[in-house]
């Protein structure tokens, strides 16, 4: 199939790589009009097609401004995150506040910003990025992080709740271990801290996937449209599990 989000335009953040850059390149290729952002403006360079924007999600004003300048849009996709390594031992207030204002936060942020903009357009589909580690599973040395994607999915529900008759739905999709730079640069912290080599550490994320291998940005992206498209217009409030059977 393809044109499926044709006619409709997206906001998606953290779409310089990984999950973001994945969706974005998916929405463009379905005939979306995209509006990619990223703290990080060089990255989005190569994101042909797409309206680009750098943005630090962790700044109300610079998130305001924005969607004034965007106004409304069909889809907003909230991708920014964080992954910290640690257990509560490691994790002080400064990392705690940092992970939940980017994390959880900029989401609230993001929403407040173009929430009204949708209800003035008559609806829309907001597709945000939690994980399964969350409230559906505890993983090692993933304390403030599994605390920030709960937060997450508790948030979505409410947005979805609040409204469910104003014609905006509102979905979290819930990765397992996805193949990314940002998993790439935790192995290499996770080698750099235990002594171990880098091909040790990535066959240790491999195998807590009981699928045996890693996700990939392109599975999440197609769950992600999905979600934004008409197809999934009886959809709202639901966690959406991509984890290779971290779950079960």
């Amino acid at each position: 199939m393809t044109d499926r989000l044709k006619g409709k335009t997206a906001f998606v953040t953290a779409a310089g790589q990984g999950i973001g850059r994945a969706i974005a390149e998916t929405f463009l290729r379905e005939g979306a009009v995209v509006h990619a952002s990223d703290i990080e403006a060089h990255k989005l360079a190569s994101l042909s097609g797409a309206k680009q924007h750098q943005l630090d999600v962790r700044s109300t004003e610079a998130v305001n401004a924005i969607a004034k300048t965007v106004g409304a849009v069909d889809i907003l996709v909230n991708a920014a995150g964080f992954v910290h390594q640690g257990s509560i031992l490691d994790c002080d207030e400064a990392t705690w506040d940092f992970s939940f204002d980017l994390n959880v936060k900029s989401m609230h942020r993001m929403l407040s910003a173009f929430i009204p903009l949708m209800l003035e357009k008559g609806g829309g589909s907001i597709v945000n990025i939690a994980s399964a580690v969350s409230t559906l599973k505890a993983a090692p040395n993933r304390y403030v992080y599994g605390a920030t994607k709960a937060a997450v999915i508790g948030l979505t529900k409410a947005v979805a709740m609040d409204f469910i008759r104003k014609n905006i739905r509102a979905n979290a999709i819930c990765p397992g271990t996805i193949q990314s730079p940002s998993l790439d640069q935790r192995i290499e912290d996770l080698a750099a801290s235990t002594g171990q080599t880098r091909e040790a550490a990535r066959q240790a994320f491999i195998d807590r996937q009981p699928m045996g291998r890693l996700g990939t940005t392109d599975e999440i992206a197609a769950l992600a449209l999905y979600l934004a498209s008409d197809e999934s217009a009886f959809t709202t409030g639901q966690v959406h599990l991509i984890d290779g059977g971290f779950v079960l």
